[in-house]
């Protein structure tokens, strides 16, 4: 079963729940960030060897939450007359940093490309070389990263995640080869959610692209979703029959769709109206409070995977039009 409209497009366009946002929303973050600081950075881009002919790799690592160090490749074009601006892309569910080969689109446009694993994942398709590091139990869980530590926002897998995400586009600053005033961020399903997360929580970014975006309104993914994810909430609501109010108390904290609005950067989102896994409404959700100038490109007739090729061509055509 698929999600061909949950809304008319017309309502889409127009769509704008009531998302309670936390009193304390900034201090939780500026708190996590805060604690994050307390660790040095430390990016270190060691040299990697290809047969790859048009760029240069590097394994890169930095200091994330907790003090944990955090896995990337850096993928520059070997010609480089001058600082380039930086693509920061984080990934999709359960997918890792992968094989330098597997990473080529962004450099290839001519940018700065550092591919950011994400915690734990990495065990579908593209390999990750980061665990995560618990700081304390998290709880009963479904299998799966939704329901982490679900009872406890201190202790949510998402925090740790998006405070990653805030340190690796400093540590890709870091590099000589970066321009630091046209950081990047950019990234699809998962990583369209925390795109939005790293868009608004990290300084002075220069443009976000959230593909198809996870993370978002959670509730309403939960209800509607047919696919993905969201139904590991679905499992654990059902089990911990009395602790929903708790669990989306937490998940208010990490909802794109409530951070969206403290985001300034233009941005480029993408929707697909058959998508089972992050329904059109989530998207929307996101996209009609973001806080900064924002375009949508819609993909009528896909499903989760939105426009792949066509949806990377709207993009470089409008980051170059953006950066310009």
């Amino acid at each position: 079963m698929t999600t061909t409209y949950d809304l008319p497009l017309s309502e889409l366009s127009e769509y704008r729940p009531a998302l309670e946002e936390p009193p304390d929303l900034d201090a939780f973050w500026a708190a996590a960030l805060s604690e994050a600081a307390a660790f040095d950075l430390d990016p270190v881009f060691r040299p990697h060897e290809t047969l790859l002919r048009t760029v240069e790799v590097f394994d890169t690592s930095f200091t994330g939450a907790h003090g944990q160090r955090i896995s990337a490749w850096l993928v520059l074009p070997r010609q480089r007359p001058e600082k380039l601006p930086c693509v920061v892309q984080y990934l999709g569910y359960n997918l890792g940093r992968g094989l330098p080969h597997d990473v080529l689109t962004w450099s290839a446009f001519g940018y700065a490309h550092l591919v950011v694993d994400t915690r734990g994942q990495g065990g579908k398709t593209l390999p990750g070389a980061t665990a995560d590091t618990m700081p304390a139990p998290p709880g009963p869980h479904v299998p799966g990263f939704m329901t982490l530590g679900i009872l406890d926002p201190a202790q949510y897998f998402y925090r740790r995640v998006y405070v990653d995400a805030v340190r690796a586009v400093a540590a890709a600053r870091a590099h000589p080869a970066v321009d630091a005033d046209r950081m990047v961020v950019a990234g699809g399903s998962q990583g369209g959610g925390i795109t939005l997360a790293a868009a608004a929580l990290a300084p002075d970014i220069a443009a976000a692209m959230p593909d198809v975006p996870f993370l978002c309104h959670f509730r309403r993914g939960a209800e509607i979703a047919t696919d993905g994810p969201y139904l590991e909430l679905v499992t654990w609501l059902a089990a911990h029959r009395q602790r929903s109010a708790e669990a989306f108390a937490t998940l208010r904290y990490f909802d794109a769709a409530v951070l969206a609005p403290r985001a300034s950067a233009p941005a480029l989102f993408s929707v697909a109206l058959r998508d089972p896994v992050c329904p059109p409404s989530t998207v929307f959700a996101a996209f009609n409070r973001y806080g900064g100038p924002g375009e949508i490109r819609v993909w009528e007739w896909n499903q989760h995977e939105g426009g792949q090729g066509a949806q990377v061509a709207e993009q470089a055509a409008w980051l170059a039009k953006t950066l310009a």
